[in-house]
């Protein structure tokens, strides 16, 4: 079978309106994938980009790009894009680069990012996303770990790259620079290059993509994907996505994390469908409705962060009438966001999860419109083996039990899961168990086969006998009119071993007071269980994120302890339920 007939398949599965059909097929076509051997030999870029997108829609567009600031645009044609990508290649051949060797990409949301991710793939390169966040320390480290053979920057990053470069007396065999920096080719100069070259003969086991992770727990791991991995595992995510070939695509993420490879790139590229990219420094909610508006969005992929801000603009001012499908991932999205959002634009915001280790796992499928769960997180996508295992490593086949995500490989390994962490073989043997890959996340399923998700293994709090998930404290406060946003962490206590603190973003509207905490700890009491009611409420402007919006809760644990060794017990709005004699118990 050649490979892009299974792209094709895909391609005719998302254009089925009969959800039930869409179901059935697309659980016949994962069940063939799953069993069938692969190619010894798979180029995406080759094969699937240009030997199938470009020959059959060469002047469809593939890409459109805008800067939400100067509100500059433009757009490429599959031809123009793969002309592009073709470039770069030859300019990275040209300078030595060959396959098996890596590029570093520190970029922010402009087309040469995805010219240049084509490019590795074509040219069997190993892409390494790096987020322009980074520090100098963060880069020595990765320098250190996996030192750059080339390297993609815009030019303000150039001083910083260049400073840690010199430390670990690194010098690549190119380093690209869009803008102008000594010492850096122009990206500008690839113009010269011919717009045609041959691509990489890359075994489908080839490592193609180093994603360092975000580090949210413990220093960044490498997780190595494949040729087949992320241009063919992602095939979930298309199907999860439901974007169709004739649709404008976008995806408000960053490049330098995986979930960009995931919605920015593949899951579009994988069906010929129209990618975008909107450049922003800071999030501008109406700046950014108005981008979407105006370039006719249809699928719109966000994160939480974005949903919440933007169920509190005025949506009327815009036109979001193209807008078909409506996409949520990154963290579990709350249901009274999703419920507002529907209530504004007509579209049920379908959440979905999987990790950088991974493509669409779980989700709600685009044959659930209508069918959906309020809090629930989905349904395994066909691709995955999903179940629960419990803390003895057994699996749970009972409903609403509390366990963890794993996916089983004793039937099959999943396409879309990653190879390995690179140089990491005890991680790799803490992960891989029992014929389980464990995924570090908690969830429950019901006996109808919705999940729910209950939080990062790590992030559960254990207080007293009880075991509390921070998701389900956060939706119950999202429903509260004041709250725009919110982090529930456990913080350290004698005698419980740990409290539930709720960190609470206010809507403009409302001010941090006294009597506004009340009001919260009574609203969190009439709707959540008394253990899993916040006991501490902090009203801050806002909280720690990665650059792709998740909620870095590790560093909000990090400040409790550090404020309680420095004795240091109370914040300017910070409020503790045990002070209100209103409430039923003064009792932690």
């Amino acid at each position: 079978m050649e490979m892009k007939s299974l792209y094709k398949e895909v391609m005719d599965l998302n254009m089925m309106d009969d959800n039930d059909q869409k179901r059935d097929t697309a659980k016949s076509f994962f069940e063939r994938l799953n069993s069938m051997d692969l190619p010894e030999y798979f180029n995406w870029a080759k094969e699937i980009f240009e030997d199938f997108h470009v020959k059959e829609r060469g002047d469809h567009p593939a890409f459109i790009w805008a800067d939400i600031a100067t509100r500059e645009s433009t757009r490429y044609t599959y031809s123009e894009f793969a002309a592009q990508g073709n470039q770069c290649l030859n300019a990275l051949k040209n300078s030595g680069v060959k396959k098996g060797d890596n590029m570093y990409m520190m970029m922010p949301i402009v087309p040469e990012t995805w010219f240049t991710s084509f490019a590795c793939i074509k040219g069997g390169l190993v892409c390494v996303p790096t987020a322009t966040t980074m520090t100098l320390r963060e880069l020595q480290f990765r320098f250190d770990t996996y030192a750059p053979d080339s390297i993609l920057a815009d030019e303000i990053y150039t001083d910083i790259i260049d400073e840690a470069l010199k430390s670990k007396n690194i010098s690549p065999k190119i380093k690209l620079v869009r803008g102008n920096k000594s010492g850096w080719t122009s990206y500008d100069e690839l113009e010269n290059e011919a717009v045609e070259t041959e691509a990489a003969q890359t075994k489908s086991t080839d490592l193609l993509f180093c994603f360092f992770t975000s580090g949210t727990t413990g220093l960044p791991k490498r997780v190595g994907h494949t040729a087949t991995s992320y241009p063919l595992g992602h095939l979930s995510t298309s199907v999860m996505t439901g974007i169709r070939s004739d649709d404008i695509h976008h995806n408000l993420g960053a490049p330098g994390w995986a979930k960009w490879a995931w919605s920015s790139f593949f899951a579009p590229f994988n069906v010929g469908a129209t990618a975008t990219g909107f450049n922003f420094s800071v999030l501008d909610g109406d700046a950014y409705l108005e981008a979407v508006s105006t370039h006719k969005i249809t699928t719109f992929c966000a994160p939480p962060t974005a949903w919440r801000m933007f169920i509190n603009l005025d949506t009327s001012k815009y036109d979001l009438s193209n807008l078909r499908q409506s996409i949520g991932a990154g963290e579990p999205l709350n249901p009274e966001v999703i419920s507002q959002w529907k209530q504004l634009t007509g579209t049920e915001i379908r959440d979905f999860y999987g990790q950088t280790e991974s493509t669409a796992m779980i989700g709600n499928h685009p044959w659930m419109n209508g069918k959906m769960r309020s809090g629930s997180f989905g349904q395994p996508s066909f691709m995955y083996d999903i179940a629960l295992a419990d803390d003895d490593g057994n699996e749970i086949t009972r409903p609403d039990e509390v366990g963890h995500i794993v996916v089983k490989i004793d039937k099959w390994r999943s396409i879309g899961l990653f190879t390995e962490y690179i140089g990491n073989p005890e991680k790799m043997a803490g992960v891989f168990m029992n014929n389980f890959y464990y995924t570090g996340d908690r969830a429950t399923f019901d006996e109808e086969g919705y999940w729910w998700f209950v939080g990062r293994s790590d992030d559960v709090i254990k207080s007293s006998d009880f075991r509390i998930g921070p998701f389900e404290v956060e939706s119950a406060l999202m429903e509260h009119p004041a709250v725009a946003e919110t982090a529930i962490v456990g913080v350290p206590d004698k005698k419980y071993h740990q409290l539930v603190k709720a960190f609470v973003i206010l809507n403009k509207s409302h001010k941090p007071s006294k009597e506004l905490a009340l009001e919260l700890f009574q609203h969190t009491i009439n709707i959540l269980a008394k253990f899993k009611i916040p006991r501490i409420i902090e009203f801050v402007p806002e909280v720690p994120k990665t650059l792709s919006g998740k909620i870095r809760r590790v560093e909000l644990r990090q400040q409790e302890v550090a404020k309680q060794e420095s004795g240091n017990q109370t914040q300017t709005n910070e409020f503790f339920y045990w002070d209100y004699p209103e409430l039923s118990s003064k009792k932690k």
